[in-house]
């Protein structure tokens, strides 16, 4: 076994372990009817992505999961993949091309399509490859994209279906469209933001010339296609004008007032213009009214002809314009303020535009109420439970899903159109003839499907589905999805619904949520805010498994937690804590092997397997209960301090004492399997350091991926010596703290009394002396129920006992008085001072907040400093 180098370098580490990996095909997955499966399909990413934060939290979850399962004997398959992220991989495509002056249409639809697939064959796998350097342990063998042959086979089936049972449709609806992007968007897709505009007061004259009706808009462009004035059926200042006309201001347009349910009376004036083509409110009360509907704005954000004399131009410019035409002609009655929500695109921020437009849509109601059972009767688990309430009342509340895209990158809808009879045709493969007329005039839609559209099938699509197979049979429904909040509609809830649809099963059996990524202030990383932190390098700088450390130490499902640099230089001090322990290890094992358990062991080696396997018991019920932040905290608790600070050091007095052979294999075996259990519990949370020290270290196997997980054994537990070593623990703490106080040097022994409570306790302390005497400097130590305090001392009290460092001999007792003496001066100067400034209201009224809380926090500190120091002088005195 190679020697444990003096320094750990995660580059060197960490290339050579995952290429070893691959190289023996540990990560693939071969169903076996022995074994139970355990599976996870990966989110897949934009093949536009790089890693980030979210993406490094989210895998590093499922690696965790994965890693853990296959060592606890499961048949564990993670399926990895990429999403061809329609709009946003044709916009990155799109902007190389207007780099060179051209546009998609320069190329024709064909053109583009093969550029946007060598576009993504040369750039499309960067994030697996980053993924990898993560340590995220796929079966890359089944790699999967949602446009491959048979994720697109699958798409076709699922619309072919959907479409023959009723369930899409095509058909005029009230959309939303991003006028930059050119394509229609989901309502999940539309991120509302509150903006501080305006309401306009608007006057609508009576035809009959014999009065008005004042309108209250926010959109006064769209007032170019208004075809009714509404109220409400019950506003009495109404009902008198309900049936007659009113003149559209500036175009004319003769219009009626009609009363309809939907109006509230308290908004505005109570009467409100109704534009069925430009507001989906609208566009019901239209449909409930037969009014037509007159496009006023365009898909390229510019009014059409029937805005009149504002045709051509953009929509905000014809909303100033037509403002100020209003208050010209005498229109405007008043402006507000007034703050309201408005959508825009995800993409790329533009503000969404609701137009009326003929596209396709899955019917939701009937697909959305399994997949509420499927939650509600307990099938599938949210994790934590509150985000099933999310889910649910977003699915009470669903509207039907807009599935189609007007952009030429992703799937095309299977739909053909006769140019004949205009018949339409929805096939799974091009068909030859109208099933109508005949004919073989036939055009494909030009649309493409939503993305979220084949993202929904990922589950069961990646596993060969429509076809039965092996792999579907096994690893499906899958065990686990992890996944962030904010896409639980976007993905969760359509892989739901169509694998209940077309699987008649759910997907998977628990759905954890994490939060996301925040910087160390607590905002969201973006692009904008010039805040986002490369993981890439953190993994340079620290190596990945700092980096996986930081992401799950302190992380609890569903919530987002904060990125600090100090965490990350806190989980690389704690890998180079295990290396050098582990380098001890191995230094004092020489040509140790472990073949028979010892037969006799000391209080020391007790203790730490007594600890080791509550912490192995603590650990995986952790991780069952996906609380993986609680399992890396025990995790690091135990190695930082209970292996390294404490057993090692235990270890020392017998390895370098006057120990006999059997006590020294003893203890050169309870470090070898200490650190080897620790090293297989550690290795879902750093899976590259712990194979480096497992390699160098006696083992089975050919690596520490395929080792079994530890089970807890009951036969080494042991609460008497875990009592025991907790009062040596306390008596050599109180000691430590005591010479630190009187700066004695570390290497200077000095005379050590404990009082112990009892008999029994000094029974413990005797037992232990020669730890306390090693760890504690204690020379000589004297240990007895009945000693008398040593006059001029410190003093500590411990649960189990009294402890006293006798002072003579260590300091001259008149000069530490008047040092104690003076630093108590300088102490109150403070102390006084922060009273003073605090007492004063004119600084907590106007100094800033963060000033007079460390003022306060000043105080407390100086007040502690104080009484520290009186304890001194009182005892020093005694």
């Amino acid at each position: 076994m190679a020697e444990i180098p003096k320094v750990y370098d995660p580059h060197l580490v960490e290339k050579k372990w995952y290429d070893y990996w691959l190289q023996q095909e540990v990560f693939k997955a071969k169903p076996d009817a022995s074994k139970v499966p355990f599976s996870i399909v990966i989110p897949p990413p934009n093949v536009t992505g790089s890693l980030h934060m979210g993406h490094a939290l989210d895998n590093t979850i499922q690696d965790i999961l994965i890693r853990y399962k296959r060592m606890k004997g499961f048949e564990t398959l993670w399926l990895p993949g990429t999403d061809h992220a329609g709009i946003a991989t044709q916009h990155v495509v799109e902007e190389s091309l207007a780099e060179e002056g051209m546009s998609r249409h320069d190329l024709g639809r064909e053109r583009f399509v093969e550029l946007v697939w060598k576009w993504k064959e040369k750039y499309g796998n960067k994030i697996l490859l980053q993924l990898q350097r993560l340590g995220a342990s796929c079966d890359w063998s089944r790699l999967r994209f949602t446009m491959d042959e048979g994720c697109s086979r699958a798409v076709r089936e699922v619309f072919v279906r959907l479409y023959d049972k009723g369930l899409i449709y095509r058909g005029d609806y009230i959309i939303n469209w991003c006028p930059e992007c050119g394509t229609a968007l989901s309502d999940i897709e539309v991120e509302h933001e509150d903006d501080s505009g305006q309401l306009w007061y608007v006057r609508y004259p009576l035809e009959s010339g014999n009065g008005e009706i004042v309108v209250a808009t926010t959109r006064p462009e769209t007032i170019l296609g208004d075809t009714a004035v509404a109220v409400h059926p019950d506003d009495a200042r109404y009902t008198h004008l309900v049936g007659s006309y009113v003149l559209l201001p500036v175009l004319g347009r003769r219009i009626p007032i009609i009363s309809d349910q939907y109006v509230d009376p308290e908004f505005g004036s109570g009467a409100v213009k109704v534009t069925p083509a430009h507001d989906s409110n609208d566009f019901d009360i239209g449909k409930r009214h037969q009014l037509p509907s007159i496009i006023v704005i365009g898909p390229d954000g510019k009014m059409t002809k029937e805005a009149g004399p504002y045709s051509g131009l953009d929509r905000f410019e014809c909303r100033q314009k037509l403002v100020e035409e209003l208050n010209r002609q005498g229109y405007l009655v008043k402006t507000e303020d007034h703050s309201k929500s408005v959508g825009h695109c995800y993409r790329c921020s533009s503000v969404i535009e609701p137009l009326l437009s003929k596209q396709w849509f899955v019917r939701m109601k009937p697909l959305a109420k399994p997949a509420m059972e499927a939650v509600l009767d307990g099938r599938i688990r949210f994790v934590p439970e509150r985000f099933s309430k999310i889910y649910l009342t977003w699915l009470e509340n669903i509207r039907d899903w807009c599935i189609s895209r007007q952009i030429w990158w992703g799937h095309r809808i299977p739909a053909w159109y006769c140019q004949e009879c205009g018949e339409v045709t929805v096939a799974k493969e091009e068909p030859v003839a109208c099933t109508r007329c005949g004919g073989a005039r036939l055009q494909q839609d030009e649309d493409v499907l939503d993305t979220w559209f084949s993202s929904a099938l990922w589950p069961f699509s990646t596993m060969g589905w429509p076809d039965s197979t092996n792999d579907l049979e096994y690893f499906f429904p899958t065990s686990v999805l992890v996944t962030g909040y904010d896409i639980i509609f976007f993905w969760v809830a359509r892989m739901i619904f169509t694998s209940i649809e077309f699987m008649n099963d759910i997907p998977f059996k628990d759905v954890l949520i994490h939060g996301l990524v925040r910087d160390a202030d607590g905002r969201k990383m973006s692009k904008s805010l010039g805040n986002g932190i490369d993981p890439l390098e953190v993994i340079e700088r620290y190596g990945a498994d700092t980096l996986r450390f930081t992401l799950i130490t302190g992380n609890t499902p569903g919530n987002d937690m904060r990125f600090y640099w100090e965490r990350v230089e806190a989980s690389r001090n704690f890998a180079n804590k295990l290396w050098n322990a582990a380098r001890f290890v191995q230094m004092n094992l020489g040509d140790f092997q472990p073949t028979d358990p010892p037969i006799a062991l000391s209080l020391a080696d007790r203790w730490i397997l007594s600890r080791l396997h509550r912490r192995i018991q603590e650990i995986t019920a952790f991780i069952e209960e996906y609380e993986l932040g609680e399992a890396a905290r025990a995790l690091y608790d135990f190695i930082w301090d209970e292996f390294c600070d404490w057993y090692i050091e235990l270890s020392k007095v017998t390895l370098y004492g006057n120990s006999n052979d059997d006590m020294i294999y003893a203890t050169k075996y309870v470090l070898w399997y200490a650190l080897e259990k620790v090293l297989r519990l550690l290795h879902p949370f750093m899976p590259f350091i712990s194979e480096e020290i497992w390699q160098a270290i006696p083992h089975d196997g050919n690596t520490i991926v395929r080792a079994p997980w530890p089970e807890m054994e009951q036969r080494y537990l042991d609460a008497g010596a875990e009592d025991k070593m907790r009062v040596v623990m306390d008596v050599v703490r109180a000691i430590r703290n005591m010479r630190a106080e009187v700066e004695v040097p570390p290497t200077k022994a000095t005379r050590v009394v404990v009082r112990p409570v009892s008999d029994e306790r000094a029974m413990a302390v005797t037992e232990s002396a020669k730890y306390i005497t090693a760890l504690g400097r204690a020379e000589p130590l004297e240990i007895g129920t009945e000693m008398a305090r040593p006059k001029t001392a410190l003093a500590a009290v411990v649960p189990s006992a009294e402890v006293y460092l006798p002072l003579e001999g260590l300091l001259d007792l008149e000069k530490e008085l008047a040092r104690l003496h003076k630093s108590l001066s300088e102490a109150e100067a403070d102390l006084e001072r922060s009273r003073v400034k605090l007492a004063n209201p004119d600084f907590v009224r106007r100094a800033p907040e963060e000033v007079v809380e460390k003022e306060r926090k000043r105080l407390s500190e100086n007040q502690e400093r104080v009484r520290r120091i009186q304890d001194r002088i009182r005892m020093l005195n005694d």
